[in-house]
């Protein structure tokens, strides 16, 4: 089986990954943010903006390594519940995230896509989030697709509203309805399944996310808090994953 050899940093230790086998569809919650600002005594909002710093690194890595999609969960529908304050200054960092980073992305042949309700933002959001997308369309890089406004439930609850519409208007029978048809309506319908979910922070629970995309996914889970997350700590994940036994319900052959 082929392999792709890689380098850790800073010492000369060489991981070697089984190039057939990278999980073409990894999601990341990027958590402990407040965490890791909390134990330096800064505001909440420090550790937002250097979770935010963390990402464009994980994204080159992750590109670099030969992941296909990197979905990561931005904001949810249950966030609205922080303070109001906190809430005004994520939208802020998002919009100065996309409009600091969107020219290098693009130099880097990344793809960007938006997943969740994007009409319920402000209209300068949308308009950021539509510029985005429509310059880097056509890169066949990897497609780092942005949870914004998401949640798991709101997704499917969506999706079923689309197709009782389509029943009732007799262009869908019930039994049309499968699980394939289910996948294809949903924001993430170009990668389908997750394959590998990664959560840092010591937090075990998927929070909302991908509700239906993660029916199979291997779980990956680190303390380190989401500011600390590295390219070294996306290999170990890889890695971890790569020495799972997938049988999606069936048993192993011998």
């Amino acid at each position: 089986m082929l392999k792709t050899l890689f380098k850790r940093k800073p010492s000369s230790e060489t991981i070697s990954l089984e190039a057939q086998n990278i999980p073409r569809h990894v999601a990341i919650i990027m958590d402990g943010n407040g965490r890791w600002a909390k134990q330096r005594g800064l505001p909440r909002f420090m550790g937002h903006r250097a979770g935010a710093d963390v990402l464009k690194q994980i994204v080159l890595g992750a590109d670099e390594i030969g992941i296909k999609a990197l979905t990561v969960y931005g904001f949810s529908t249950e966030n609205w519940k922080r303070p109001e304050q906190e809430v005004s200054l994520l939208m802020e960092l998002i919009k100065e995230y996309l409009q600091k980073n969107i020219s290098h992305m693009h130099e880097h042949n990344v793809r960007i896509r938006f997943i969740g309700y994007i009409q319920g933002l402000s209209q300068e959001l949308q308009d950021i989030i539509a510029d985005a997308e429509s310059l880097t369309k056509n890169n066949t890089g990897l497609t780092l697709q942005l949870a914004i406004n998401y949640g798991g439930r709101d997704e499917i609850v969506r999706t079923m509203r689309i197709m009782a519409q389509s029943v009732v208007d007799g262009t869908l029978t019930i039994d049309d309805i499968t699980e394939d048809y289910v996948t294809s309506h949903l924001f993430t319908k170009e990668f389908g399944d997750v394959d590998l979910l990664i959560r840092p922070s010591r937090d075990y629970r998927i929070s909302n996310f991908l509700l239906w995309q993660l029916a199979y996914a291997e779980f990956w889970f680190t303390d380190l808090h989401w500011p600390d997350f590295t390219k070294e700590t996306l290999l170990e994940a890889v890695v971890a994953y790569q020495h799972r036994e997938r049988r999606f319900g069936g048993l192993q052959e011998e």
